[in-house]
């Protein structure tokens, strides 16, 4: 969040369909009790006048649970919050929810479910949306029940409950799931549709129905029999209760979808991981099969996860607001990304300590440093503007500065850790949550925004612990951070005061910011870079404290929102937004869609400068699509009528991540003349773009062996920075063989030692033949210096034609013109030193036209090397084991060749940076 403003903004900004805000009187609390947190505190009560969780008019609300749920922690900020969080009075259902492929929307008879295809484009051109449309309300014979409850939920699922007292109907429905799951008594199974359908499979109890021309099938028991009477088709269940829908990518599909139709899921759960600059996450359902032994299951990956899997997936696809979602025949995938730097700051490079003191001074002596701030969010920012300069002073020197500004932050966090006084954080237990009073954008009244908020606390309180780890211990302030961070990222599904990473949607890949998602176009989230805000904080309290889950917890999400962001909000591949949707960027993604929009204002700037602050050593992940950042800030321009104005520094410093030198410039010519938005200041402006300047912009295609690391790229020299939090002195490697050795509780920055340095990744040039490079690089260009890269150990599985923890290594942007009769060829140096049994495969895939999808794969069969130690050469005349897809001309395109141990318990070693490695296309 921004400016001040009120919420929402005129109608011209946001969608017609969303529900006016609106607060009544506030309910009257009980007398409080003091809950103590180490040195800290907070209240069990709200304090008086203050509102917790309301309807539109101010009613007080409780979760709408089943009795089976009553107690549990209850994910607000979902998906699918609207079953449990009644917004409005007159709606004991919920609202649209988007769940991708399907929507959904609880009425009276059951589960709405529709499967939006064509995009709409509304509000003078500042909106897309894939609006929920009933095709089909499933249900049961009579069923009319007056509320709809959750009844249990996991990672990415939820099961809606219906009962009338004679009929109870259970669904269970999910992010990425082609199937409707129901349990029923009392009735019998019935779905009606919006139009009369068009049955193209009738096998008994399996039924092929086309309406809207969008295809389902329904699924009863063994047994039993559809039948179809206008637009109402029913089912006896036959003394069973279970019968499922599922939405069909085309007709043919249906022996498929069958397969696995009595396979009901049961839950769903993610586990990431963080090692040596790799962030992998496995995303597992768990089924129950209802007839047979089948318990497999198919699933639909967005495209932030399906770019970075190398899991087998069909041919199968769904349309969404997201894009493309592709198919995977299996209960589980994994992703592996390169993990998002984060640094308590950048190094001062270039930066001219007389000028950057006169900054700080500016801020540490002003008459009011926290500007006025009394709420939860403008306190938050206040907090973050001076935690940005507390490394800035201590690296030229001024302890004095430094001090002061850790005695400010000390003193504000504490006086809010503390219950009792004109402002507190206090526990809901209806409602297991932690609001701040007091609070402001419905962080109180809709549960909104509390990942927004407390962000900014944490990032405080981890940059207070690097200077005073005493501070932070659990006996004094540290566990009311703490406690700050179960309430917006708890890792744990067993914590029973707070709900499980409440804001995070671990599938959609991002956060929700409404509590409640009581609209028409489902949740939303605008400001992205304040939720991603939070997740560096976890990394670099987690690393302050020494707190390895939390660190790693932080990592996972930083990464994987940073690249659901530069998809789904910056359209960094051009491949999500609708053609007819004539924008680059957008300031807030709803359930249905996203907008070119913010609550507040139409401004250009705001609306994309929302999804760049604050900038601090966690916006370093925004520099990983630098073509998306220039398409960006192109458009601001362009929308603007010229350069921005009131939030000059923020766009300047976004366009530092790209571009320094222009950036520097802008800085040079108007730093004089101008009000630094709220969060940021003088200082911090100055030093950040004097730093890029100096060091070049943000190198993501190199990661370090610690979270708090990162490269820097000007021209062909890289700079390597790394934090240690650590109380000795450790070497952190990167991934291009280089290191660099860090003192203990210290940043070091250098050219780095060893390795090789092949300079920034080479544009394809002209020529077929590329060579491999440490880092996941494929070239063209000679002269780098002979490295290798680890083949992990097969673990003494088979994973022959599967790969598994592959060494993946890419070129994009090849264009080439397929040679008649060509075939693939490459010529690999690998040694399994003296191990026995091991074995190497090779998968090369084409994406012809770089728009995600491989248009053709070859997997070819598997090199078994001897056990003594030396190159031996692995190459494609071992014959190709499976091949799908055909060659075409390149045109923009992907090549990717990926590398992994087929068989044995030991690694191995690929070697890299010479003409003995190399895979050759067959395109001139």
């Amino acid at each position: 969040m921004p400016a001040p403003r009120t919420r929402p903004a005129a109608a011209a900004v946001l969608v017609s369909a969303l529900a006016a805000l609106g607060l009544g009187p506030a309910a009257v609390p009980a007398a409080a009790a003091t809950v103590p947190a180490g040195a800290g505190s907070y209240s069990d009560t709200r304090p008086a006048g203050t509102s917790g969780p309301t309807t539109n008019t101010g009613t007080p609300v409780t979760p709408k649970v089943t009795p089976a749920a009553q107690g549990k922690p209850v994910p607000t900020n979902d998906w699918w919050s609207s079953l449990a969080f009644q917004r409005y009075g007159d709606n004991p259902y919920s609202t649209p929810m988007y769940g991708h492929p399907l929507t959904y929307q609880a009425v009276a008879g059951g589960l709405e479910i529709g499967y939006p295809t064509t995009a709409a484009v509304v509000g003078d051109g500042r909106q897309y949306e894939f609006a929920h449309k009933r095709d089909l309300t499933l249900g049961l014979t009579g069923l009319n029940s007056p509320d709809t409850k959750a009844d249990a939920w996991s990672d990415w699922t939820v099961t809606p409950y219906w009962s009338d007292g004679a009929r109870t109907l259970r669904t269970t429905i999910g992010h990425g799931l082609p199937f409707v799951y129901a349990k029923g008594t009392g009735g019998d199974a019935r779905v009606t549709t919006a139009e009369t359908p068009t049955v193209f499979a009738d096998q008994g109890n399996v039924l092929g129905i086309t309406v809207a021309g969008h295809h389902y099938a329904l699924f009863a028991p063994t047994g039993t029999d559809w039948n179809v009477s206008g637009q109402t088709v029913t089912a006896g269940l036959g003394g069973k209760d279970y019968f499922s829908v599922a939405v069909l990518p085309s007709t043919d599909a249906l022996a498929t979808y069958r397969k696995y139709a009595y396979s009901f899921v049961t839950g769903s759960t993610v586990s990431w991981s963080y090692d040596s600059g790799t962030v992998r996450a496995t995303y597992a359902l768990t089924t129950e099969a209802k007839e047979g032994t089948e318990r497999g299951t198919l699933q639909a990956l967005y495209r932030h996860q399906w770019l970075h899997t190398t899991d087998p997936l069909t041919p199968y696809t769904y349309v969404s607001p997201r894009g493309t979602m592709k198919v995977r025949e299996s209960a589980s995938f994994t992703t592996s990304q390169r993990a998002a730097a984060t640094l308590p700051a950048l190094p001062g490079a270039g930066v001219d300590a007389a000028r950057l003191r006169g900054y700080l001074n500016e801020v540490a002596n002003s008459s009011d440093p926290f500007s006025g701030a009394v709420d939860t969010y403008w306190t938050g920012k206040a907090l973050g503007k001076l935690a940005q300069l507390v490394p800035l002073a201590d690296q030229i020197g001024e302890g004095a500065i430094r001090d002061k500004l850790l005695g400010l932050l000390k003193g504000r966090l504490q006086d809010w850790f503390t219950a009792g006084g004109a402002n507190e954080f206090s526990y809901d237990q209806a409602w297991k949550t932690l609001t701040g009073y007091p609070a402001s954008y419905g962080s109180d009244t809709e549960l909104n925004d509390h990942h927004f908020h407390y962000g900014y606390y944490v990032y405080a309180a981890a940059i207070v612990a690097q200077y005073d780890p005493a501070w932070a211990a659990d006996s004094a302030w540290g566990t009311m951070v703490k406690t700050l961070v179960r309430d917006t990222a708890n890792p744990s599904r067993t914590d029973g005061a707070f709900p499980f990473l409440r804001g995070f949607d671990v599938y959609a890949g991002h956060s929700w910011a409404s509590g409640h998602q009581g609209f028409a176009a489902g949740n939303n989230q605008e400001s992205s870079s304040e939720s991603t805000n939070l997740s560096a904080a976890l990394v670099l309290w987690g690393s302050a404290t020494g707190d390895t889950q939390l660190r790693d917890l932080g990592t996972y999400l930083l990464t994987t929102e940073g690249e659901a962001v530069s998809q789904y909000w910056f359209d960094a591949d051009q491949q999500v937004f609708p053609a007819a949707f004539q924008h680059d960027t957008v300031g807030m993604v709803w359930g249905s869609g996203a907008a070119y929009s913010t609550w507040w204002t139409a401004n250009p700037e705001e609306i994309h400068g929302i999804n760049v602050l604050p900038v601090t050593g966690g916006s370093l992940q925004l520099a990983g699509r630098k073509d998306a950042v220039r398409r960006n800030l192109a458009e601001m321009e362009r929308e603007n009528g010229g350069p921005a104005v009131e939030w000059r520094d923020i766009l300047w410093e976004f366009q530092s991540l790209a571009d320094p030198a222009a950036a520097k410039a802008k800085w040079d010519t108007g730093n004089g003349g101008y009000t630094p938005e709220a969060g940021e200041s003088k200082a911090h402006t100055y030093h950040w773009i004097t730093a890029l300047d100096t060091l070049g912009a943000p190198d993501a295609t190199v990661t370090g062996s610690l979270p708090t690391s990162a490269v820097f790229l000007k021209g062909t020299t890289r700079t390597y920075v790394a934090h240690n939090p650590g109380t000795t002195a450790r070497t952190v490697t990167f991934s291009d063989g280089k290191s660099l050795t860090v003192p203990a509780r210290s940043t070091a920055s250098g050219t780095g030692t060893g390795g090789t340095d092949p300079g920034p990744d080479p544009e394809p040039s002209t020529g077929n033949t590329f060579q491999l490079r440490t880092g996941g690089t494929l070239t063209t260009a000679g002269g780098a210096t002979a490295g290798s890269d680890t083949l992990a150990s097969a673990q003494g599985a088979n994973h022959d034609g599967t790969p598994y923890q592959p060494r993946v290594y890419e070129v994009r942007n090849v264009n080439g013109t397929l040679r008649s009769g060509g075939s693939t060829a490459f010529r690999l140096q690998v040694d399994a030193g003296t191990s026995v049994g091991l074995g190497q495969q090779a998968r090369v895939s084409y994406d012809l036209t770089g728009d995600g999808t491989f248009d053709r794969t070859e997997t070819y069969q598997y090199f078994a090397t001897d056990p003594v130690t030396g190159w031996e050469e692995y190459a494609q005349t071992r014959g190709l084991k499976s091949a799908t897809g055909t060659l075409g001309n390149l045109r923009g395109g992907t090549v990717r060749l990926e590398v992994w141990s087929a068989i044995g318990n030991a690694d191995a070693r690929l070697q890299t940076g010479t003409d003995r490695s190399v895979l050759v296309i067959p395109y001139d």
